[in-house]
């Protein structure tokens, strides 16, 4: 066993007793499972305890056993509301059967990092959950020592029985409770060695699957309260544009309609969060008692725009206004694409050198030299943005999706100008997030929009309101250089990425430290048009791009793929060029090698055509490798092999459906999915123009395996989606005998047989 510090108070470890008929229960009461019979069938519910002691601000005990673990962090389907109480439990040693979880409302005090992003649900709350569990443990350890008169060491507990060794005594959790809550919080606890976890490492249905499966209200469009209007918005046709004026006195008299007016999301001088992204903040708000009505009067709203003269002077490109020759600042996708291809590369700014790389590119024997582009991408939840507000003078209640509660909190407080003490956000399930719901704007409108009509609305935004609000995944252009030698040995590595607006290079990842002669640039161009993370925020396609090349790079010096990667990290693990890598290559080397023994890649199938990547991000390691046919100028996936290092798996089943999940988003989105613009307005708005994978496209089979080092929980929401998207066009490459650049990958697929017709 590890000791650890608990590092918590009393006011953090909330430990008064709390009494009453069924306890008081905070938020959601959704059981986590079912109790079986000897006879296998389910008792209709659990026995609800007459009384609750809280032991600490992770769980809380009945009178009769029964558990409640409090799940801190936003669940967007990631499966963190079954998993971190799953830690809890664990270190607590409680029957799995006997717990119920419910989501835990915002609470600073209490818990840390209440946000969904970034894959770090699990490894920031690896520690602190476990030593809640355990701290919980040891306090009920030390109540029936206590009673007993016994010292604990002389006590073991297993499925929430505490047992005396020196003795046939034995208690359980639910009868000394009132007791432990009195214990004094320990200022040290045990942490049980990983071989003997019992909970962690086995699979858990997810607590919520009944009741998403049933249509039980979990989520924030399911939200309804008496008296409660529905609030939609009208925005700008274009990025670049603002409200001018509007006649709304028609549709004020539509049947249902009750309001329409403007607000200013964030006024001028408003302070505002990182999360506080949002593309327009003069809106156009129609209010009214049923959502179909709101859209029939948003249709039928006259409303006049205007271009915005701040947003055109401060986007400056090619010290010009983004416009150029056409309207100023309503930006084009050609312009896009010209501007990214032309003038980035000059406005480039090194980031990483390592040896000679200029006078290596001299002295080369050839050089071998690959641009890659993708467009921007909405993020496309299925549960499109909402949220419920009901804002009084002095008191703020939010109730909603939100992957960033802590600093929508803040972003209401300086808003409304209501104490954060007396603001109240309650977090739903999500229908997604892929890091939208990181951006909360639209919670700050609903709650705008209440204060205004000083009554409780339901903000909803339409699915095209949704797609073309922006917050979009940047547009990205990389260009690789290889230098090789006159025995076609690789001699240096040059990488120039970036975008519109932000660069997607890690200078300091693979191959860096693999190569003598390495150089890393990077640059970015501004525009009108607001983006943010979407899954794997860069990753998502500089890893594509740079696998890719090294695919190219490996046939052109006559080698296999795999090996080639090895061979160089090898070198990167044996003689690191560089002292700031930001991978393990040990790590990075083993998941390569599992993917080449679990997909049989050796065994010399040359009727497969079949792709391989591997990448690191978010702390974790990840290879595929991937097989289809062209049937009919359209790719059939028939197989894809993951090999997954993300340290310690807490439940496999879960884990293995986020490879999954990952795996597909990273196929479908490569293949299919942009937005364009022409003079700022978006050309897709709904799923009729902008292309997501159908079932029928993805892979027909997804073998994952994990690796088993031991080492602590590491990210897995996001790292299977980069590097799919190069496997994928690697394989796409064995299939057509052409190589893709340029996504969405099927565009050139129909470029590819347009031109085989001709």
């Amino acid at each position: 066993m590890s000791k650890v510090k608990t590092g918590i108070g009393r006011r953090s470890f909330i430990k008064s007793v709390s009494v009453a008929g069924g306890g008081l229960i905070i938020g959601f009461n959704w059981l986590a499972c079912k109790r079986t019979t000897e006879e296998g069938s389910e008792e209709m519910a659990m026995q609800m305890p007459d009384e609750w002691f809280e032991l600490n601000g992770y769980l809380k005990i009945g009178d009769n056993g029964i558990v409640t673990i409090y799940s801190p962090n936003p669940e967007i389907g990631q499966n963190v509301k079954t998993s971190m109480p799953m830690i809890v439990a664990e270190e607590l040693d409680v029957d799995w059967n006997n717990v119920i979880v419910e989501q835990a409302p915002l609470n600073t005090d209490v818990f840390t990092r209440q946000l969904a992003g970034g894959s770090q649900s699990i490894r920031q709350g690896w520690e602190s959950l476990r030593t809640a569990g355990a701290t919980a443990r040891q306090m009920l350890l030390t109540a029936a020592a206590n009673q007993w008169e016994v010292p604990v060491s002389e006590l073991s507990v297993e499925n929430g029985i505490i047992t005396h060794s020196g003795s046939d005594k034995s208690i359980g959790y639910g009868e000394i409770a009132k007791a432990a809550a009195q214990v004094e919080v320990p200022e040290e606890v045990e942490l049980k060695d990983n071989d003997n976890f019992k909970i962690i490492g086995t699979s858990r249905k997810n607590v919520d699957a009944k009741k998403i499966v049933t249509g039980k209200p979990l989520y924030g469009l399911d939200t309804y309260r008496d008296g409660m209007l529905i609030a939609m918005i009208v925005q700008p046709p274009a990025f670049g544009m603002e409200f001018k004026s509007m006649d709304a006195e028609k549709v004020k008299e539509m049947s249902g309609i009750t309001d329409v007016f403007t607000i200013d999301t964030y006024p001028e001088d408003m302070e505002k969060e990182w999360s506080d992204v949002a593309a327009f903040s003069k809106l156009v708000v129609v209010v009214g008692e049923s959502t179909w009505q709101v859209m029939q009067a948003k249709k039928a709203l006259d409303v006049e725009w205007e271009l915005n003269p701040k947003l055109t002077e401060q986007i400056q490109i090619l010290e010009k206004s983004a416009g150029m020759d056409g309207a100023s600042g309503l930006e084009s996708s050609d312009l896009h694409a010209s501007l990214m291809a032309n003038v980035g590369t000059k406005k480039s700014e090194i980031v990483r050198k390592d040896g000679e790389p200029e006078k290596a590119f001299e002295n080369a024997a050839r050089v071998i030299e690959r641009s890659y582009t993708c467009p921007f991408l909405a993020h496309n939840c299925l549960e499109p943005m909402n949220f419920f507000a009901d804002v009084t003078e002095d008191k703020a209640e939010l109730y909603g999706p939100i992957q960033t509660p802590e600093y929508a909190e803040k972003s209401v407080n300086r808003r409304l100008g209501i104490n954060l003490e007396n603001i109240d956000i309650q977090m739903t399930r999500m229908g997604g997030g892929f890091g939208r719901r990181l951006y909360g704007h639209f919670l700050v409108e609903a709650a705008v929009i209440s204060q205004k009509l000083g009554k409780p609305v339901k903000l909803v935004y339409s699915r095209e309101d949704d797609m073309t609000n922006g917050v979009y995944r940047p547009a990205y252009h990389v260009t690789y250089r290889a230098a090789l030698d006159g025995n076609n040995k690789l001699t240096a590595f040059h990488v120039n990425a970036g975008g519109i607006p932000e660069s997607p290079l890690f200078a300091n990842r693979f191959p860096a430290g693999a190569i003598e002669n390495y150089l890393a640039e990077s640059w970015m161009l501004e525009t009108n048009i607001s983006v943010g993370a979407w899954r794997a925020p860069r990753s998502n396609f500089i890893a594509g791009a740079e696998q890719s090349f090294l695919d190219e790079l490996a046939e052109e010096m006559g080698q296999d793929p795999i090996q080639f990667r090895l061979d160089m990290l090898k070198r990167a693990e044996s003689d690191p060029v560089g002292e700031d890598n930001d991978y393990d290559a040990a790590r990075y080397a083993g998941v390569l090698k599992m993917v080449r023994d679990k997909s049989g890649w050796e065994n010399g199938n040359t009727n497969l055509n079949r792709g391989v990547a591997a990448y690191y991000c978010h702390n974790s390691y990840v290879a595929q490798v991937l097989d289809l046919t062209i049937k009919n100028n359209e790719p059939a996936i028939d197989k894809v092999t993951c090999a997954v290092d993300c340290g310690i798996v807490v439940n496999p089943d879960a884990a293995k459906n986020m490879v999954e999940g990952g795996t597909i988003d990273g196929i479908g989105h490569a293949l299919y999915s942009e937005i364009t613009f022409e003079e700022g307005k978006p050309q897709q708005n709904n799923f009729d123009d902008y292309r997501l994978i159908r079932h029928k496209e993805a892979p027909k089979s997804i073998d994952v395996h994990f690796g088993n080092n031991g080492i602590d929980p590491t990210g897995l929401g996001e790292p299977p989606l980069p590097p799919i998207q190069g496997a994928l066009a690697n394989a796409l490459y064995k299939a057509t005998g052409k190589r893709f650049y340029k996504q969405p990958f099927i565009n050139e697929l129909k470029t590819q047989e347009t031109e085989l017709k001709t």
